[in-house]
């Protein structure tokens, strides 16, 4: 696993970290120590992944449109 905190990575970073965590946790062979440390850090990196993917959507949907549909700017998003 990564020595990266979790509130520093990328989305990418923390969806691929969440896949291992994921693949040791189902194939069971983790000490049960180990098991709840894994598990402590997947929520962390879920949390992340949903944390950046809600800010990807926020940016999406402040992109304004002109009447042809061509992007004109954005808009201010609150909470951004």
């Amino acid at each position: 696993m990564s020595e990266t905190a979790v509130d520093e990575m990328s989305f990418e970073q923390a969806m691929a970290e969440l896949e291992q965590v994921v693949g040791k946790l189902e194939r069971g062979d983790v000490a049960l120590e180990d098991s709840i440390k894994l598990y402590e850090r997947g929520a962390a990196l879920k949390k992340r992944c949903e944390a950046k993917l809600k800010e990807a959507e926020e940016k999406v949907a402040a992109i304004t449109l002109n009447t042809d549909g061509e992007p004109t700017g954005t808009t201010p998003v609150e909470g951004l």
